[in-house]
């Protein structure tokens, strides 16, 4: 016999927190790509010198005339036309890195697509501290997201249990798993902090502070290159995030990271009396 019942899984701090990134990270995103549009290439070192690109999107016209975007990594090149290198802005082609429905708040405003990014930053950076200095003083860190002896013993379960599909059920669907715990600690501290202090690196502003840190990178390019990796590592983590959040019953998922609520099963095998 199976039967549900509510539980508590996430306070209300996580939650807010939670959203509050959600936002930050949808616009930081969308900013930084327009950003980005202002000069689509990427570079090693402290010049950005040209043919040397790590990564350039390009765009032009191929031998008939016709529209060409072209993905550039290293010496090998890819045909992205319509997406990256050459788009169409208003039903015209454009050359331009990412399309304009991928860049906020508009398809070539520079200026204010740096401050929303400025700002977006900041409070990404504020709600990150907020969540470090909770998660250790609620010993939430400790608790829910370092994994304990028994969590890396059962690693190579739980990687094949993904692989198959097979969620925690019951009370284990309250707790975090290992790879979810792995996960968030590098999303945290990992990407979250590499990508403010690649930020920080870029800036001319900080050089006087924290030229060290361009010189461990190798320099001002290389923290840009770093950010972008970063930024898109942290793309790829929300697209499996938000899977896993799918196929683990989107509903109950979001109600729990809305109000604090969610549903398990509980199977329970049925005594008879004779």
């Amino acid at each position: 016999m199976t039967v549900t019942r509510l539980v508590y899984r996430h306070r209300w701090p996580v939650r807010v927190m939670h959203w509050i990134n959600v936002v930050c990270l949808c616009v930081l995103l969308g900013s930084g790509l327009q950003i980005f549009n202002a000069h689509p290439a990427l570079y090693w070192g402290n010049r950005s010198d040209p043919g040397k690109a790590v990564l350039a999107l390009e765009g032009g016209q191929d031998a008939q005339g016709n529209p060409r975007g072209t993905t550039r990594i290293g010496t090998h090149a890819f045909d992205t036309t319509g997406v990256l290198g050459a788009s169409k802005v208003d039903g015209e082609w454009t050359a331009r890195g990412f399309p304009a429905w991928a860049t906020i708040p508009g398809p070539g405003w520079l200026a204010m697509g740096r401050r929303w990014h400025f700002f977006f930053a900041w409070l990404f950076v504020a709600n990150g501290i907020a969540y470090v200095v909770w998660s250790v003083v609620s010993r939430h860190l400790t608790r829910d997201l370092v994994p304990t002896r028994a969590d890396w013993r059962g690693l190579g379960r739980s990687i094949v249990d993904h692989l198959r599909f097979r969620h925690p059920q019951g009370e284990e669907a309250i707790r975090y798993n290992v790879l979810q715990r792995l996960a968030y600690l590098l999303a945290i501290f990992v990407f979250g902090g590499g990508i403010v202090l690649m930020g920080i690196a870029m800036s001319p502003r900080m050089d006087a502070v924290l030229h060290w840190l361009v010189d461990a990178v190798g320099g001002r390019q290389s923290a840009r290159t770093i950010h972008f990796i970063i930024a898109t590592a942290f793309v790829a983590f929300v697209f499996v995030h938000v899977f896993e959040v799918l196929v683990n019953g989107p509903l109950n998922q979001l109600r729990g990271m809305i109000t604090g609520w969610y549903r398990i099963r509980d199977e329970r095998r049925e005594t008879r009396h004779d």
